[in-house]
């Protein structure tokens, strides 16, 4: 009985010690864990609060806002400007390489301005989660450094009187690129919770570009895969405030040319964003990240780097950048398009001309060549198809005469003619079908890259990014006025009278290109109007950037080049044969003419 029992024992212990053990691993482990998630949580959305926007209530100049703090001066070959000890914000920031005009003596582009100026707009780094961290009111001490440039950086401090001791190491490189090192050291008696962030901010709605092809507002590469996030400033009180957890990434606020972005440490697990704030009834728009709290124990510390980009977007410098430091998708700040797979080929063909003969312009005329090369089979096609048509041309007027009163009929005879003589009328389409991709794939490039803005090419184009700047109104220059300037009608002769030399040659070339062309129909008055398309789209191409007309001239040459060996060889009318009898009073080549 005594083994019995002894056995019974032994057995009931064991089983109650597994069922402790299973209640512990499958009830109280779990709970545990949910429970530190949730105060992680609590945690994360405390210090999101903590570093709410601020915004003067009164706007002031920018001398007087930047005399409002003590500053540190940022002297670089990219980068020049100051950071304010008060909130130790890189707020006063100017790019050094790029001027606002090709005036001379124009100021340099601004990029960051303080706190109080109208359309203030800066970067920030902080700590919070816990009382008495630094903020935008704490004025840091200079420990290190006068001067912040490449190879010589500052060095800031802050005491809380708390046992809070925040130290900031701030660097810059020859580009574009900040880097952060922040160290706090607790020597106070009990743990506190602290949380790194970054942020940059801009107050006020910006003046935006007039295109609906370029995005400006948030960017970023966030989520799982850093797949590109974009919140654009013209719905963004529409689509709200954005977040979501990510492990590195990077998020900032872009124009047509400038990018500025705040990036965490790679290896850390953050939650960015986009955000919008009324202070002072004044609109934030802000994106952020908040990273991991870190609990430091009395007589430990935390250390944190994080990075600032704050510059043009020069797309070998980003991903140079993407490289180098492991930043996914930096280079995706620029705004590609929908059509990226198009786009991005296209300029890397442009920057590899343009490596190999240091002008932009000639870059598009080669690419353009390389571009007709591989369109050629299906451009001969089309031309060949062209020319047949333009010896059926009085066969087709026969017919339409014949059946003057009956179309459908007229219709019929016609495509039994095409069919007979095997000619595809819609051939000449498709290679302009093909290019149009590669159209807006080009005007992106112009429209978004700054390594376009202001690239000159020869002559009076100073900046292929901008339209052509000569205008026959003054006869190209010649007369000493600036029609935009006329009172009354300056608008219009600035505006939509205003076509320069290189819209002038595009339309030659679709007007002679047309010309050699089959009529798209026998019907007069459908004639007039493909004989005007070429005077309209002059009239609507003369304000898009010279650098798209100098591809169009250059291609439509070429494809007229194209067209008249083809048709030449045929023996088929065309307008050059023509001009050149008459140059020579009929003694150029005798054209066969169609049956």
């Amino acid at each position: 009985m005594d083994n019995e029992n002894s056995r019974n024992t032994i057995t009931f212990a064991v089983i109650a010690m597994l069922m402790l053990l299973a209640y512990n691993l499958f009830v109280l482990q779990p709970a545990e864990k949910k429970r530190a998630a949730e105060l992680a949580h609590q945690r994360l959305v405390a210090t999101q609060q903590a570093v709410l926007p601020t915004a003067a209530a009164h706007v002031v100049t920018r001398a007087e806002a930047l005399a409002q703090s003590a500053r540190i001066p940022v002297n670089a070959p990219a980068l020049t400007g100051s950071i304010a000890l008060k909130g130790a914000r890189i707020d006063d920031l100017y790019l050094a390489q790029y001027p606002v005009t090709l005036a001379k003596g124009a100021p340099k582009v601004e990029l960051f301005r303080p706190e109080g100026v109208a359309q203030a707009y800066f970067a920030e780094f902080g700590w919070a989660g816990a009382a008495g961290v630094p903020n935008a009111a704490t004025v840091w001490t200079q420990t290190g450094g006068d001067v912040l440039s490449p190879g010589h950086p500052v060095i800031l401090t802050y005491d809380n009187g708390q046992g809070l001791v925040f130290t900031r190491t701030i660097a810059v490189d020859d580009h574009f690129m900040f880097t952060l090192t922040d160290q706090v050291a607790n020597r106070g008696p009990a743990p506190v919770t602290l949380a790194a962030y970054g942020s940059v901010q801009h107050q006020g709605k910006p003046v935006l570009t007039p295109n609906i092809l370029i995005h400006e507002g948030g960017v970023g590469a966030l989520g799982e895969k850093h797949e590109l996030r974009l919140q654009a400033f013209k719905d963004w009180k529409d689509k709200g405030d954005t977040s979501i957890q990510d492990t590195g990434g990077w998020v900032g606020l872009t124009d047509k040319y400038w990018l500025a972005a705040v990036i965490p440490d790679q290896s850390q697990a953050v939650k960015g964003g986009f955000r919008i704030s009324t202070v002072n009834g004044i609109d934030v728009y802000e994106a952020n990240f908040v990273g991991q709290p870190h609990v430091i124990a009395p007589g430990g510390g935390a250390v944190e780097t994080r990075r600032l980009f704050a510059g043009a977007k020069r797309v070998d410098l980003l991903q140079a950048y993407e490289r180098d430091l492991n930043i996914p998708n930096l280079d995706n700040a620029v705004d590609w398009g929908n059509l990226w797979f198009i786009t991005r080929p296209v300029f890397w063909l442009l920057s590899t001309f343009h490596g190999l003969t240091g002008n932009w312009g000639v870059a598009i005329l080669l690419m353009t060549l390389v571009v007709k090369i591989i369109l050629f089979p299906l451009a001969k096609r089309g031309f060949d198809s062209a020319s047949k048509m333009k010896q059926l041309q009085p066969r087709l007027e026969e017919i339409r005469k014949k059946n003057e009163k009956d179309p459908a009929k007229a219709q019929q005879e016609t495509m039994a003619l095409y069919q007979a003589e095997k000619v595809n009328p819609l051939a000449g389409c498709l290679p302009i079908l093909v290019q149009i991709p590669i159209l807006y794939a080009l005007s992106k490039v112009l429209w978004v890259s700054s390594e376009m803005r202001q690239a000159p090419f020869f002559g009076w184009i100073h900046d292929l990014s901008a339209r052509d700047d000569s205008s026959f109104v003054n006869l190209f220059g010649l007369i000493p006025w600036d029609p935009g300037a006329t009172p009354l009608i300056g608008g219009i002769l600035g505006g939509v009278l205003h076509i320069g030399v290189w819209p002038l040659l595009y339309g030659f070339t679709q007007w002679l290109s047309t010309s050699m062309s089959p009529p798209a129909s026998q019907d007069p008055s459908q004639k007039i109007v493909y004989q005007l398309m070429p005077v309209v789209f002059t009239v609507m191409m003369a304000q898009t950037p010279s650098g798209l007309l100098i591809y169009w001239a250059w291609s439509g040459t070429l494809t007229i080049v194209q067209q008249y060996v083809i048709m030449h060889r045929a023996g088929v009318d065309n307008p050059i044969d023509g001009a050149i009898a008459r140059l020579t009073g009929g003694r150029g080549r005798t054209v066969r003419k169609a049956a």
